[in-house]
């Protein structure tokens, strides 16, 4: 019952904030750099969504869709990375 109360009350709001200002910092983002560290915390905060969703739910197959998602966005994050760094080299 206290988990399901902090969850909705303090977990919820907190990461919903913390998405705000990753979109920011996504939309102003004055390198490429910036955004892509932006985008990857959007990913992982979503991530976090899907679990408190789990959590509050009590849909435990969504464990398993929050871990693959945070894998697919990091796998995602050092591609770009590589390609940054190709695209710099002369």
């Amino acid at each position: 019952m206290i988990v399901d109360f902090v969850a909705f009350w303090v977990v919820l709001p907190m990461l919903s904030l913390a998405l705000v200002l990753a979109f920011i910092r996504l939309a102003i983002g004055p390198t490429l750099p910036d955004r892509v560290v932006a985008f990857e915390l959007i990913a992982i905060l979503l991530a976090g969504v899907i679990v408190v969703y789990a959590v509050l739910g009590e849909h435990s197959a969504l464990f398993d869709v929050a871990s693959v998602w945070a894998i697919i966005s990091f796998l995602s994050v050092v591609a770009i990375a590589y390609y940054i760094e190709k695209a710099r080299k002369p």
